[in-house]
Protein backbone atom coordinates (compact mmCIF):
# COMPACT_ATOMS: atom_id res chain seq x y z
CA UNK A 1 0.00 0.00 0.00
CA UNK A 2 1.40 3.08 -1.01
CA UNK A 3 1.75 6.18 1.62
CA UNK A 4 -0.04 8.90 1.07
CA UNK A 5 3.35 10.68 1.20
CA UNK A 6 4.39 9.78 -1.95
CA UNK A 7 1.38 11.50 -3.48
CA UNK A 8 2.72 14.79 -2.42
CA UNK A 9 2.98 17.18 -5.71
CA UNK A 10 6.24 16.92 -7.99
CA UNK A 11 8.15 19.78 -7.85
CA UNK A 12 10.48 21.04 -10.51
CA UNK A 13 13.88 20.49 -10.08
CA UNK A 14 14.95 23.05 -12.41
CA UNK A 15 17.24 25.25 -9.89
CA UNK A 16 16.35 28.91 -10.37
CA UNK A 17 18.15 31.90 -9.05
CA UNK A 18 16.90 34.55 -6.87
CA UNK A 19 18.05 36.67 -10.07
CA UNK A 20 16.03 34.91 -12.59
CA UNK A 21 13.09 36.47 -12.25
CA UNK A 22 10.52 37.88 -15.52
CA UNK A 23 8.45 40.30 -15.01
CA UNK A 24 5.28 40.26 -16.72
CA UNK A 25 1.85 41.77 -17.28
CA UNK A 26 -1.23 39.59 -16.75
CA UNK A 27 -1.44 38.36 -20.30
CA UNK A 28 1.24 36.90 -20.93
CA UNK A 29 5.32 37.63 -21.29
CA UNK A 30 4.57 38.94 -24.71
CA UNK A 31 2.73 42.34 -23.41
CA UNK A 32 6.30 43.39 -22.14
CA UNK A 33 6.93 44.40 -25.95
CA UNK A 34 3.81 46.71 -26.04
CA UNK A 35 4.34 50.75 -27.38
CA UNK A 36 5.55 52.71 -24.56
CA UNK A 37 3.21 55.02 -25.46
CA UNK A 38 0.79 53.07 -24.01
CA UNK A 39 1.64 52.82 -20.28
CA UNK A 40 0.79 49.49 -18.33
CA UNK A 41 -1.50 50.15 -15.17
CA UNK A 42 -0.15 47.47 -13.40
CA UNK A 43 2.57 44.55 -13.58
CA UNK A 44 2.97 41.65 -12.13
CA UNK A 45 6.64 39.62 -11.39
CA UNK A 46 6.44 36.12 -12.25
CA UNK A 47 8.71 34.49 -9.94
CA UNK A 48 9.46 30.40 -10.75
CA UNK A 49 10.54 29.23 -7.29
CA UNK A 50 10.97 25.62 -5.96
CA UNK A 51 7.26 25.72 -4.79
CA UNK A 52 5.74 27.33 -7.66
CA UNK A 53 4.85 30.03 -9.68
CA UNK A 54 3.56 33.45 -7.75
CA UNK A 55 2.14 36.72 -9.17
CA UNK A 56 3.19 39.83 -7.46
CA UNK A 57 0.96 42.95 -8.18
CA UNK A 58 3.14 46.09 -8.41
CA UNK A 59 1.88 50.09 -7.73
CA UNK A 60 1.62 52.93 -10.65
CA UNK A 61 4.97 54.35 -10.14
CA UNK A 62 6.85 51.37 -10.53
CA UNK A 63 5.22 50.10 -13.37
CA UNK A 64 5.95 53.60 -15.05
CA UNK A 65 9.26 53.34 -14.44
CA UNK A 66 9.62 49.86 -15.47
CA UNK A 67 8.06 51.18 -18.85
CA UNK A 68 10.78 54.00 -19.65
CA UNK A 69 13.18 52.00 -19.14
CA UNK A 70 11.92 48.96 -21.59
CA UNK A 71 12.77 48.58 -25.23
CA UNK A 72 11.12 50.66 -27.86
CA UNK A 73 8.82 48.78 -30.34
CA UNK A 74 9.99 49.10 -34.21
CA UNK A 75 6.39 51.28 -34.89
CA UNK A 76 7.51 53.38 -32.09
CA UNK A 77 11.03 54.06 -33.47
CA UNK A 78 9.03 54.54 -37.25
CA UNK A 79 6.75 57.26 -36.17
CA UNK A 80 9.47 59.25 -34.13
CA UNK A 81 11.70 59.33 -36.79
CA UNK A 82 9.09 60.45 -39.15
CA UNK A 83 8.27 62.97 -36.44
CA UNK A 84 11.86 64.16 -36.34
CA UNK A 85 11.92 64.40 -40.24
CA UNK A 86 8.78 66.60 -40.66
CA UNK A 87 10.46 68.85 -37.66
CA UNK A 88 13.58 69.20 -39.73
CA UNK A 89 11.54 70.58 -43.07
CA UNK A 90 9.29 72.79 -40.90
CA UNK A 91 12.46 74.43 -39.44
CA UNK A 92 14.03 74.69 -43.56
CA UNK A 93 10.91 75.85 -44.64
CA UNK A 94 10.57 78.39 -41.81
CA UNK A 95 14.55 79.58 -42.61
CA UNK A 96 14.31 80.04 -46.11
CA UNK A 97 11.11 82.08 -46.18
CA UNK A 98 12.91 84.37 -43.33
CA UNK A 99 15.70 84.83 -45.65
CA UNK A 100 13.55 85.63 -48.70
CA UNK A 101 11.83 88.32 -46.97
CA UNK A 102 14.69 89.64 -45.13
CA UNK A 103 16.81 90.49 -49.09
CA UNK A 104 13.14 91.40 -50.87
CA UNK A 105 12.94 93.64 -47.62
CA UNK A 106 16.83 95.27 -47.85
CA UNK A 107 15.94 95.21 -52.13
CA UNK A 108 13.14 97.45 -51.41
CA UNK A 109 14.74 100.25 -48.83
CA UNK A 110 18.06 100.13 -51.28
CA UNK A 111 15.71 101.24 -54.51
CA UNK A 112 15.97 105.09 -55.36
CA UNK A 113 12.78 106.81 -56.27
CA UNK A 114 11.90 106.48 -60.06
CA UNK A 115 13.61 102.86 -60.40
CA UNK A 116 12.07 100.37 -62.48
CA UNK A 117 10.05 97.87 -60.14
CA UNK A 118 11.62 94.80 -59.54
CA UNK A 119 11.01 91.99 -61.14
CA UNK A 120 11.88 88.23 -61.32
CA UNK A 121 11.89 87.93 -65.17
CA UNK A 122 14.96 88.80 -67.38
CA UNK A 123 14.41 91.22 -70.31
CA UNK A 124 14.98 89.30 -73.66
CA UNK A 125 18.58 89.33 -75.79
CA UNK A 126 18.68 90.04 -78.89
CA UNK A 127 21.81 88.40 -80.68
CA UNK A 128 22.97 90.15 -83.55
CA UNK A 129 25.02 88.28 -86.34
CA UNK A 130 27.93 89.76 -87.43
CA UNK A 131 28.79 89.62 -91.33
CA UNK A 132 31.78 90.33 -93.72
CA UNK A 133 30.98 93.02 -96.06
CA UNK A 134 32.11 91.22 -99.32
CA UNK A 135 31.58 94.49 -101.46
CA UNK A 136 34.73 96.71 -102.76
CA UNK A 137 33.36 99.09 -99.70
CA UNK A 138 36.33 99.06 -97.26
CA UNK A 139 37.26 100.73 -94.08
CA UNK A 140 40.04 103.68 -93.82
CA UNK A 141 42.45 101.31 -91.97
CA UNK A 142 42.56 99.07 -94.82
CA UNK A 143 42.50 101.85 -97.59
CA UNK A 144 43.51 104.87 -96.99
CA UNK A 145 45.18 107.96 -99.41
CA UNK A 146 48.36 110.01 -98.47
CA UNK A 147 47.41 113.34 -96.82
CA UNK A 148 49.68 115.07 -99.68
CA UNK A 149 47.26 113.17 -102.09
CA UNK A 150 43.84 114.74 -101.21
CA UNK A 151 44.70 118.21 -99.53
CA UNK A 152 45.01 121.43 -101.44
CA UNK A 153 48.04 121.48 -103.55
CA UNK A 154 48.11 125.30 -102.63
CA UNK A 155 47.69 125.09 -99.29
CA UNK A 156 50.35 122.44 -98.59
CA UNK A 157 54.05 122.14 -97.99
CA UNK A 158 56.97 120.08 -99.98
CA UNK A 159 56.72 117.40 -97.72
CA UNK A 160 52.76 117.19 -98.33
CA UNK A 161 51.57 118.75 -94.83
CA UNK A 162 48.58 121.02 -95.13
CA UNK A 163 49.09 124.59 -93.76
CA UNK A 164 45.77 125.89 -93.23
CA UNK A 165 44.04 128.22 -90.80
CA UNK A 166 41.76 128.08 -87.82
CA UNK A 167 38.14 129.35 -89.16
CA UNK A 168 34.64 129.99 -87.00
CA UNK A 169 32.81 128.51 -89.39
CA UNK A 170 33.15 126.91 -93.30
CA UNK A 171 33.28 130.48 -94.59
CA UNK A 172 36.73 132.01 -95.57
CA UNK A 173 36.93 134.28 -92.91
CA UNK A 174 39.51 133.48 -89.97
CA UNK A 175 39.28 133.84 -86.40
CA UNK A 176 40.06 137.21 -85.24
CA UNK A 177 41.66 136.43 -81.66
CA UNK A 178 40.77 140.08 -80.65
CA UNK A 179 37.27 139.71 -80.65
CA UNK A 180 37.50 136.94 -78.31
CA UNK A 181 38.95 138.72 -75.09
CA UNK A 182 37.90 142.25 -75.94
CA UNK A 183 36.64 144.38 -73.35
CA UNK A 184 32.88 145.50 -73.40
CA UNK A 185 32.71 149.46 -72.62
CA UNK A 186 29.89 150.47 -70.29
CA UNK A 187 29.37 153.51 -72.56
CA UNK A 188 27.20 152.20 -75.52
CA UNK A 189 28.71 155.13 -77.38
CA UNK A 190 31.89 154.39 -76.55
CA UNK A 191 31.08 150.68 -77.35
CA UNK A 192 30.02 151.18 -81.08
CA UNK A 193 33.44 153.28 -81.30
CA UNK A 194 35.67 150.58 -80.15
CA UNK A 195 34.73 147.64 -83.13
CA UNK A 196 36.17 149.95 -85.38
CA UNK A 197 39.29 151.02 -83.52
CA UNK A 198 40.65 147.99 -82.27
CA UNK A 199 43.52 147.64 -84.30
CA UNK A 200 44.77 150.97 -83.36
CA UNK A 201 43.68 150.95 -79.75
CA UNK A 202 46.88 151.36 -77.33
CA UNK A 203 48.06 148.14 -75.20
CA UNK A 204 46.08 147.81 -72.32
CA UNK A 205 43.27 150.63 -72.97
CA UNK A 206 40.49 150.28 -70.45
CA UNK A 207 37.40 151.74 -72.47
CA UNK A 208 35.67 152.18 -68.68
CA UNK A 209 38.14 153.96 -67.04
CA UNK A 210 37.00 156.98 -64.91
CA UNK A 211 35.76 159.92 -66.69
CA UNK A 212 36.50 162.99 -64.52
CA UNK A 213 33.24 164.01 -64.76
CA UNK A 214 31.23 165.68 -61.74
CA UNK A 215 29.44 168.39 -63.47
CA UNK A 216 29.80 171.10 -65.76
CA UNK A 217 32.18 173.36 -63.74
CA UNK A 218 33.74 175.92 -65.98
CA UNK A 219 33.37 179.42 -66.45
CA UNK A 220 30.19 180.29 -69.46
CA UNK A 221 30.96 180.87 -72.69
CA UNK A 222 34.64 180.00 -72.21
CA UNK A 223 36.29 177.03 -75.07
CA UNK A 224 35.95 174.10 -71.97
CA UNK A 225 32.65 175.18 -71.21
CA UNK A 226 31.38 174.13 -74.67
CA UNK A 227 33.71 171.57 -75.46
CA UNK A 228 31.68 170.08 -71.85
CA UNK A 229 28.48 170.60 -73.25
CA UNK A 230 28.90 169.68 -76.31
CA UNK A 231 30.71 165.84 -75.38
CA UNK A 232 27.94 165.56 -73.32
CA UNK A 233 25.57 166.23 -76.18
CA UNK A 234 27.06 163.38 -78.28
CA UNK A 235 26.80 160.67 -75.26
CA UNK A 236 30.87 161.27 -74.86
CA UNK A 237 33.19 161.09 -71.48
CA UNK A 238 34.16 164.59 -70.18
CA UNK A 239 36.46 165.74 -67.17
CA UNK A 240 35.31 168.50 -64.93
CA UNK A 241 38.60 170.15 -63.45
CA UNK A 242 41.06 168.88 -66.74
CA UNK A 243 42.33 173.02 -66.27
CA UNK A 244 42.72 175.25 -68.96
CA UNK A 245 42.50 174.45 -72.55
CA UNK A 246 46.53 173.85 -73.57
CA UNK A 247 46.24 171.06 -69.91
CA UNK A 248 43.22 169.23 -71.36
CA UNK A 249 45.49 166.41 -73.17
CA UNK A 250 48.06 165.80 -70.16
CA UNK A 251 44.42 165.65 -68.03
CA UNK A 252 43.07 163.10 -70.56
CA UNK A 253 45.81 161.24 -70.45
CA UNK A 254 45.88 160.75 -66.33
CA UNK A 255 42.32 159.90 -66.06
CA UNK A 256 42.89 156.63 -68.87
CA UNK A 257 41.14 158.85 -72.10
CA UNK A 258 42.46 157.03 -75.21
CA UNK A 259 45.22 160.43 -76.77
CA UNK A 260 46.67 160.69 -80.17
CA UNK A 261 47.25 162.97 -82.61
CA UNK A 262 45.04 161.94 -85.54
CA UNK A 263 41.12 162.89 -85.73
CA UNK A 264 38.93 159.81 -85.67
CA UNK A 265 35.67 160.46 -85.16
CA UNK A 266 33.22 163.17 -84.50
CA UNK A 267 33.15 164.36 -81.24
CA UNK A 268 36.78 164.14 -80.39
CA UNK A 269 38.30 167.00 -78.98
CA UNK A 270 41.00 168.69 -80.78
CA UNK A 271 43.80 170.21 -77.84
CA UNK A 272 45.38 173.72 -78.79
CA UNK A 273 49.29 174.82 -77.62
CA UNK A 274 49.23 178.59 -75.73
CA UNK A 275 49.31 180.51 -79.21
CA UNK A 276 48.83 177.36 -81.31
CA UNK A 277 46.67 178.37 -84.07
CA UNK A 278 45.38 181.59 -83.13
CA UNK A 279 44.66 180.21 -79.48
CA UNK A 280 45.48 182.27 -76.59
CA UNK A 281 49.18 182.42 -75.86
CA UNK A 282 48.29 182.20 -71.78
CA UNK A 283 45.60 179.70 -72.04
CA UNK A 284 45.58 177.96 -75.18
CA UNK A 285 42.03 176.49 -76.51
CA UNK A 286 40.18 173.45 -77.25
CA UNK A 287 37.33 173.15 -79.66
CA UNK A 288 35.18 169.62 -81.22
CA UNK A 289 35.70 167.97 -84.53
CA UNK A 290 32.47 168.00 -86.17
CA UNK A 291 33.07 166.38 -89.30
CA UNK A 292 36.34 164.75 -90.87
CA UNK A 293 36.46 165.14 -94.57
CA UNK A 294 38.23 162.47 -97.13
CA UNK A 295 41.47 164.12 -97.29
CA UNK A 296 41.97 164.02 -93.51
CA UNK A 297 41.01 167.71 -93.30
CA UNK A 298 38.43 168.70 -90.04
CA UNK A 299 35.70 171.20 -89.19
CA UNK A 300 35.23 172.33 -85.95
CA UNK A 301 32.70 173.59 -83.25
CA UNK A 302 34.29 176.37 -80.76
CA UNK A 303 33.44 178.99 -78.51
CA UNK A 304 35.00 181.69 -76.49
CA UNK A 305 34.26 184.69 -74.03
CA UNK A 306 33.84 187.00 -77.12
CA UNK A 307 31.32 185.08 -78.01
CA UNK A 308 28.34 185.37 -75.28
CA UNK A 309 27.82 181.86 -75.19
CA UNK A 310 27.43 181.67 -78.92
CA UNK A 311 29.51 179.13 -80.91
CA UNK A 312 31.91 179.51 -84.55
CA UNK A 313 33.61 176.96 -86.70
CA UNK A 314 36.98 176.87 -88.79
CA UNK A 315 38.42 173.66 -91.10
CA UNK A 316 42.10 172.64 -90.32
CA UNK A 317 43.83 170.82 -92.91
CA UNK A 318 45.11 167.44 -92.07
CA UNK A 319 48.48 168.50 -91.72
CA UNK A 320 47.61 170.91 -89.18
CA UNK A 321 45.62 168.25 -87.28
CA UNK A 322 48.39 166.33 -87.42
CA UNK A 323 50.44 168.51 -84.94
CA UNK A 324 47.85 168.95 -82.28
CA UNK A 325 46.60 166.79 -79.63
CA UNK A 326 43.55 164.42 -80.00
CA UNK A 327 41.64 163.21 -77.11
CA UNK A 328 38.95 160.68 -78.04
CA UNK A 329 37.51 158.50 -75.01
Amino acid sequence: MKHAAHKAAKVSRKQTGSSHVLFASAHGAHAALASATAPVQSVRAIAQTSVGTMAIELDDVLAAKINDIAAPSRRSLRESARAAQRRSYLLASASLAALVGSAATSMALAAKPGDAAFTTSEDPTTTTQIRRVTSDTVSRSQNRAPLGEIANPAGSNAAGEHEGSWQLNDSDSAIDVNAMTRVTAANPVVASLLDGDRAALPAGFDPNHATGDTGNSYSFSQCTWWVYIRRHQLGLPVGTHMGNGNMWANSARALGYWVDHQARHVGDIMVFAAGQDGASPVYGHVAIIEKINPDGSVETSECGAALQGKTTSRTFSAQQVAQHQIIHY
